[in-house]
Formats: C-alpha cells, structure tokens, sequence
C-alpha cells in the first residue's frame, strides 16, 4: 500500500517542483513487462485466487516474482531515483529469501495496523526468529488510517525512489536516461 501512496505523492511533489504531467509520457522504463508481469503475480499470489497452492509453491513464486522485479529495476537503473528503489528491492528480497520465501512481520506492528497474523492471503507472516529482522515488516500505517499494513525499510526506500523518479521525469527531459539501447 505504501507503494500506491509513493504514485500521487511523487505526483503532486513533480508539480510544486515545477514539473509537468507530460514529463511522465518521456520516460523511457525498460522491461516493463516484467517488472509489471512480476508485480501483477503478486498481487494474484496474495489473493484468494492463489489459496489452493500450497506453501513452498507460494514461496518459491514469492522468491521468483519479487527477482523479477528487481532484474526490471537494474536494467534501469540509471534514471533517478532506481537505485534507490532497486536498493529498497534488494532489501525485500534478502528478507524474503532469507526466511524461506516468506516476509516476516512483527507481531506488534500487525496489531497496531489492527491485522491479525494468519488471516487470509498475505504477504506477511509472523516468525519466531526472522533471519534479518531489521529489514522485515517492522512498522505499521495505524489501523485507524484507511489501508492500515505493516512495511519494511525496503518498502519505504522503494517509495521514496518512487517519488524521486516521478518528480525527475515531471521537472525535464534532462533527468530522463538518454540510452537508446
């Protein structure tokens, strides 16, 4: 969810900063499809689609889908503000393959997001002992703002990137990568 505020934040800060909506039509994302292809399995992963898969397929897609994305980020990783989503990433996808395929979420941060460990499709799942606790789901959006969930410090070096690419594209073409290939 952080990621969908990350869109109209960056949009709005491109437009203070003097950018233009056009902007966004220029920049030029290569292998879309996959990183898109990687996000959209996601989104079909965590979902009640998914629910007859059994838990070491649904880690392994995890761990391949979330690879994806990140191969996507590297290969453009020259416009601003990729590294540090590509960083933000890398990150995620330590945590998740450290933990067998799975992003561990603290149990404090759930309750605060007013989640409970275990219910329905999910991203997230308490552990006893996560390895790389640090870069796990570790902070909550209160349950009293709409969308509550819990986030890692990935997910908010992704956004931030997020914003810092969109603000980029919107202000000119000369943040814009030039490589054709």
């Amino acid at each position: 969810m952080i990621f969908a505020a990350a869109i109209p934040v960056g949009i709005v800060a491109g437009l203070l900063f003097g950018g233009r909506l056009e902007g966004l039509s220029a920049l030029r994302f290569r292998w879309a499809p996959l990183a898109v292809g990687g996000l959209l399995a996601q989104v079909v992963l965590f979902s009640e689609l998914a629910a007859g898969l059994n838990a070491g397929m649904v880690a392994l897609l995890y761990v391949a889908t979330t690879a994806a994305v990140f191969v996507a980020l590297l290969r453009n990783v020259r416009l601003t503000g990729l590294p540090i989503v590509a960083f933000g990433a890398l990150s995620n996808l330590a945590a998740i393959i450290g933990n067998g395929g799975i992003m561990p979420a603290d149990a404090a941060a759930l309750a605060a997001a007013g989640l409970e460990p275990g219910t329905g499709p999910t991203n997230s799942a308490v552990l006893a002992d996560p390895v790389l606790q640090p870069l796990t789901d570790v902070f909550a959006i209160p349950a009293t703002v709409p969308l509550a969930n819990v986030f890692s410090i990935g997910d908010v070096l992704i956004a931030t990137g997020l914003i810092l690419a969109i603000v980029a594209a919107m202000r000119a073409d000369r943040s814009i990568e030039s490589d054709p290939g």
